[in-house]
């Protein structure tokens, strides 16, 4: 119920307010007195006599207003920022669990590892936390994706959301295969039925590529990348020391068919706003989030919530400061009669 502008938990406590009128009622008194003029005129007992009956009412109101439950209700609030909405998509496949392609713990190719504090997964994850913390205005999704993709967090203000959901995702082991095509599409679709605010980023984080990138599926993932105005980000943690996303004379016959140049090449031809970064070591990781950083502050609508406020206390403190009041002034008159028959 509504009522003043506040919303209360217990309106029917309302009906008591009448209770307000008590210090004014007027008990039937009769004095006999010889002579009127035996009673002085006292304007200043008259006005000390109607600040008390104010007060009294007011300590009344206030804990009546109080017990009622005085709230204002959880609301939006819309307010200009600067930042962007980024949905985080985040290779969760068993190659994550190496360290990176530059570190001296490295191991051979092939060879299944146990993920490690130092592992690829793990400190993408940390370096994650960082740059989430320090762009407050930005909203949050989160994708993870091996063989399957699953959309962990639709698209959130909620720091504390995204900062648990990308830590959860650093425990245990990664799986087997990597489907970056249904993480790609997955990602796109969590923007569906969004009101556009601003800049729209799928940042992915991956060691991988695909190799399921048949003209219909790269036709698809266009379409909706268009549809959503979405940029794409893509940190690409090496598994192989000295391979590159783009194709150079003298490179090994064995990376030329390796899913992650395909994606890579599939990207550079759709037309979609489209960047990579190659990271062999923390640093060249550290490094691309910090451009990201840097680029992607852009005018932003941004919805804040409001949580719901308890009004009580003001009410409380009100009648408390009323009843206070004729407190002090019954201990002064107290104090007077004893000094006057003293």
């Amino acid at each position: 119920m509504s009522f003043g502008g506040l919303y209360w938990s217990l309106p029917w406590l309302l009906l008591l307010l009448p209770l307000v009128l008590l210090p004014w009622w007027r008990h039937k008194q009769e004095h006999v007195v010889a002579w009127s003029r035996f009673v002085p005129v006292d304007p200043l007992s008259r006005i000390i006599g109607l600040l008390f009956k104010i007060l009294a009412s007011i300590a009344i109101a206030g804990l009546v207003f109080a017990f009622a439950g005085p709230y204002l209700p959880e609301k939006e609030v819309e307010r200009i920022g600067e930042g962007a909405e980024i949905v985080l998509l985040l290779d969760r496949s068993r190659s994550m669990d190496d360290p990176f392609a530059g570190s001296v713990e490295t191991v051979q190719v092939g060879l299944v590892t146990p993920a490690t504090d130092k592992s690829k997964r793990r400190m993408a994850g940390r370096f994650l936390n960082e740059f989430i913390q320090r762009r407050p205005d930005d909203r949050f999704g989160f994708v993870l994706f091996s063989s399957e993709a699953f959309d962990l967090l639709p698209l959130t203000y909620s720091k504390g959301a995204i900062l648990a959901t990308v830590n959860a995702s650093m425990l245990g082991k990664g799986l087997s295969d990597t489907n970056i095509t249904k993480a790609l599409v997955k990602a796109a679709k969590l923007f569906e039925g969004e009101t556009y605010r601003g800049a729209r980023i799928v940042l992915l984080v991956s060691d991988g590529g695909s190799s399921e990138l048949d003209l219909a599926t790269q036709e698809r993932i266009i379409n909706l990348y268009k549809k959503q105005s979405l940029t794409i980000y893509w940190i690409y943690l090496r598994s192989r020391k000295g391979m590159t996303l783009d194709v150079h004379a003298g490179d090994s016959p064995l990376w030329v068919d390796l899913p992650e140049r395909h994606l890579h090449a599939f990207f550079k031809s759709s037309k979609l706003p489209y960047r990579a970064f190659e990271a062999d070591t923390l640093e060249d990781f550290s490094k691309a989030l910090d451009d990201i950083n840097e680029q992607q502050y852009q005018t932003l609508v941004v919805t804040e919530i409001i949580s719901k406020e308890d009004k009580r206390q003001s009410f409380f403190v009100l009648a408390l400061l009323a009843l206070f009041a004729l407190l002090l002034s019954q201990l002064y008159t107290v104090w007077g009669v004893r000094q006057a028959h003293g």
